[in-house]
Order: structure tokens, then sequence, then C-alpha cells
């Protein structure tokens, strides 16, 4: 692993490491849909799952302006989120709103923690005068921020009440 040593070398390698973080949720996304019992929890996992396709697309873009290859580093942090949602399924293993409840935590600490990544970036890059990736990822830092936030009110809604319920 190269050392870092610049500013720039951190931006790069928290680049890498967000662009390996939305490759693996692509990745998980369609199991969290088909685990779901709400029609409304699984149509927002299939929702973002284009979002994150189009999201990695753009991760792709930042990478040709920095004139580097998009590639990404092993991301600890997102297989630790993923493994700990892959646990929730084996241990509510039908379906039940406790199970729903339980998919919308997992899906919340994955967005928080893109939300700290990419507010990060962005911060680095317009520090750096990078207005086109500022740009880039600030479009990607809406949609994971609306993406909590209908997450919440998801929860806050029903999916919590329907787990009280079920108990």
């Amino acid at each position: 692993m190269p050392s870092i040593k610049s500013l720039d070398d951190l931006f790069l390698h928290t680049l890498k490491d967000v662009y390996y973080a939305e490759r693996q949720i692509l990745k998980a996304l369609p199991k969290m849909a088909r685990a779901a019992q709400d029609p409304a929890l699984r149509d927002s996992f299939q929702l973002h799952r284009e979002q994150t396709q189009q999201q990695i697309e753009r991760l792709q873009q930042v990478f040709e302006e920095l004139g580097k290859r998009a590639q990404g580093v092993t991301c600890e942090a997102i297989n630790g989120l993923i493994e700990e949602c892959d646990e929730l399924l084996e241990m509510a293993p039908e379906p039940s709103p406790v199970r729903d409840a339980g998919l919308v935590a997992s899906a919340q600490a994955v967005e928080h923690y893109e939300i700290a990544r990419y507010g990060t970036l962005i911060a680095w890059a317009r520090g750096s005068g990078q207005k086109q990736i500022v740009r880039l990822l600030e479009e990607t830092l809406a949609e994971e921020k609306k993406t909590d936030a209908l997450l919440s009110e998801m929860a806050e809604r029903s999916t919590n009440q329907e787990a009280r319920g079920a108990a």
C-alpha cells in the first residue's frame, strides 16, 4: 500500500475507499430488497441501487478529472456494515416487521458512513479548488442525505410501530 504523505494522497485514498464501498453496496442492495417484507422498503432499496450505479459513474468521473484510473481499496468499514446486515438476516430469517426495522437500521448505518466520507471529500476538494469534483460529489451527497431522510421517515411512519406490534 502506498504511503500517504499529502492531502492529495489522502484524498485519493479516501476516494478509492468510497469507490470500493459503493461497489459493495451495489452488490448488497438486491439481497436487502429481497429480504424486505414491506413493499415500500423493497422499492426504496431498488431505487437506491439505481442511484448507487449513478454514484459509481460519478466517482469514475472524479477519477478521470484527477487523471487517475478508477480503482478501489478495501474498505473494512463497509465490509463490517454489510456483514452486520447479513448477521441480522441470519438471526431474523423470516420476513417480518422486526427484520424490516433492522434492515432500515442497517441501511442508515451505511448512509451515515457515506455521508461522512462524501462530506470530507467535498471539503478537501473545495480547499484544492476542484470545482467540478466538488459538484460531482455534492450531487451524490445530496442523494445520500435524501435516502437517509426517506429511511428515517419510513421508520418513524410505519416500520418501527409495526415492529413493536409484532412482539
